[in-house]
């Protein structure tokens, strides 16, 4: 990437405006969009991702969009080669790349200094049938012994990640804390924030459930459900609750509410991700003039006198619990 244009990267919460904003900036950095919502890599997931439409991408080219089938699983060392080539390709054609979206893991991985550890198919089977004999708390305990900075940040309830994180530790002889990114860009950027009153975005979360749901959510998961599902499709907030009505498990009005919970709860924890990473320059998503704030932030980031963030704990407070 030397030599390349820094990646303006638009994170945060959901619902805030993020595709909104990563496309005026598209548009007035001659730049090309890099995806970092990882449930939007799927096709036929477009209602429930607020997947925008090809006529609504303004004849901007997105990168990272419907590559994968609804029954494949993601994997972030995937994305991370493909969506860097990505990078590649965009300088080469000498415009900017302009990478969006909420998952955390996803833009640290397109960004930072991150490395993935191999697996070994035996090692996970042994872990994953310990969980099935033990349960997860268990090999919980046995995590928290041998690297209490991953078990602090990992539920006992993870039983995933708990075994992932095991599995590193034997594989590696390392704790699994020390394969974790770091606040540290192997590609150069600037991160832009959206933050947003919580009222404010709870509301706008109902309205966003209430227009999926009129454009035919139940339909998409329908047709996806006869597709088939993988596991982390499944597990999607949105697909997950409209799966449990077609299975008769809730109804309509359960249902909706259990995918605006869903989706407040998403938007918490995506603030606290990216609340903790002290690059993220903060905006307000009210803002009318949120444009130019964000142009200003990349001009000034260009020219190298692009000030730190200011320690200001008013994102993290607005979407507190």
């Amino acid at each position: 990437m030397t030599g390349a244009a820094l990646v303006v990267a638009i994170v945060g919460p959901t619902a805030t405006g993020k595709s909104d904003l990563g496309l005026a900036l598209a548009e007035r950095l001659d730049g090309e969009i890099v995806n970092t919502d990882s449930m939007q890599f799927y096709r036929g997931m477009d209602i429930g991702t607020a997947k925008l439409a090809p006529a609504e991408r303004r004849g901007i080219p997105h990168h990272q969009i419907d590559v994968l089938d609804p029954l494949d699983d993601a994997s972030v060392a995937d994305y991370q080669r493909d969506a860097r080539a990505d990078l590649q390709g965009i300088a080469a054609r000498g415009r900017r790349a302009v990478a969006v979206g909420g998952s955390g893991l996803y833009v640290r991985a397109l960004l930072d200094n991150m490395d993935f550890p191999g697996t070994d198919p035996l090692v996970r089977a042994r872990l994953e049938a310990r969980v099935e004999a033990e349960g997860s708390r268990a090999l919980h305990a046995e995590l928290e012994r041998l690297d209490p900075g991953a078990a602090a940040g990992i539920g006992p309830r993870n039983a995933r990640r708990v075994v992932r994180a095991l599995e590193v530790i034997e594989l590696t002889g390392r704790p699994y804390s020390s394969s974790l990114p770091q606040h540290v860009y192997e590609v150069p950027a600037v991160q832009i924030g959206l933050d947003c009153d919580r009222a404010v975005l709870d509301a706008r979360i109902e309205s966003r459930v209430d227009h999926m749901w009129e454009a035919g959510l139940v339909g998409e998961v329908e047709a996806l459900a006869a597709h088939g599902l993988g596991r982390t499709a499944a597990r999607a907030v949105g697909y997950a609750q409209v799966l449990a009505l077609l299975a008769g498990e809730l109804d309509e009005v359960e249902a909706r509410s259990a995918i605006a919970a869903g989706t407040r709860r998403l938007a918490r924890k995506q603030m606290g991700w990216f609340g903790r990473d002290p690059r993220v320059h903060w905006l307000d998503a009210q803002d009318p003039d949120l444009v130019e704030r964000a142009l200003e932030l990349v001009a000034a980031a260009d020219e190298g006198g692009l000030a730190p963030p200011t320690v200001d704990p008013a994102p993290r407070r607005s979407l507190g619990s």
